[in-house]
């Protein structure tokens, strides 16, 4: 069972041996791989062999690499997560647009209760309650842009009139931050279930590659908003990155279950292509 997240923070060579990753630092340490689910390259001073990133790319293990100031910047994709990508291409090229307004709608709808289960724990009810009223307005391809007033009034609610995500501060950093590991991790999901991170639902930017995986990732931000509130922090250091990746080992309930949110990305992911592949959007599962 993949449940690990590995973050590699100090100079040291990696290599492949007996299907273990072989960490040549300081200590020498190894780590099976059928346990890793990510692996973050956080110091740019790192060398890994050819070998570990192929057979990594194999296991589907996430992979992600920060620049010099430790931000994640890039991740290791490989060409095909499955034996019928290229089915799953066609099948992706197809989408019912119908189908794709419903199923953004209810991610919309979702995201929004998740923003206004958050307020209500900060005891801001008043704008808790509007939020709420928001998701009986939310129509096909959210084409009222409730998602849009609703995050306006999310983040003046959490952080003051004034707040803004263009923001230079710390909150923002944070949440940038986690928003990238979050990413990546649907992104790993998309590419092991053989479709294209770059055709999405509702986002089409000709510039972004992860289209699909921003599309997906929306009802799960507040979790890393919340990691972002309960820390208050004043830096974005070491510490903090590491609460912020761990969030991806937060338990959720998802189909009645208990799952690592890790897990329970994997579940919502096959239940959104479940719903568009069938045209029957009442296929989604979302975490509780």
């Amino acid at each position: 069972m993949t449940w690990r997240i590995v973050v590699i923070s100090s100079v040291c060579k990696l290599d492949l041996k007996l299907n273990h990753i072989v960490i040549r630092g300081e200590q020498l340490r190894r780590v099976h791989l059928s346990e890793i689910a990510v692996l973050m390259i956080e110091n740019t001073s790192v060398s890994l062999t050819a070998a570990l990133l192929c057979e990594l790319s194999k296991r589907k293990i996430k992979v992600i690499f920060c620049d010099e100031k430790r931000n994640p910047y890039g991740e290791l994709l490989p060409f095909y997560g499955s034996h019928d990508t290229t089915d799953k291409l066609r099948t992706q090229i197809g989408w019912d647009l119908e189908t794709a307004g419903i199923v953004w709608a209810e991610i919309v709808k979702d995201k929004i209760r998740k923003q206004a289960g958050l307020l209500s724990e900060y005891r801001l009810n008043r704008q808790a309650e509007l939020l709420e009223s928001y998701i009986d307005e939310v129509q096909p391809h959210d084409s009222t842009n409730r998602e849009g007033h609703a995050a306006k009034v999310y983040f003046n609610a959490l952080y003051g009139m004034d707040f803004s995500r263009r923001n230079e501060n710390t909150a923002n950093a944070c949440m940038n931050y986690g928003y990238a590991v979050l990413l990546s991790a649907f992104n790993r999901e998309i590419t092991a279930a053989g479709y294209f991170t770059q055709l999405g639902i509702f986002h089409d930017n000709t510039f972004n590659p992860f289209n699909l995986g921003s599309d997906l990732m929306e009802p799960f931000r507040p979790l890393i908003d919340k990691c972002v509130l309960e820390m208050d922090p004043i830096e974005l250091g070491t510490v903090e990155k590491m609460k912020l990746v761990e969030v991806l080992n937060w338990e959720v309930v998802i189909d009645s279950k208990n799952n690592y949110l890790i897990n329970a990305i994997r579940i919502y992911c096959r239940s959104v292509f479940d719903a568009m592949n069938t045209k029957k959007p009442e296929k989604l599962r979302f975490y509780g």
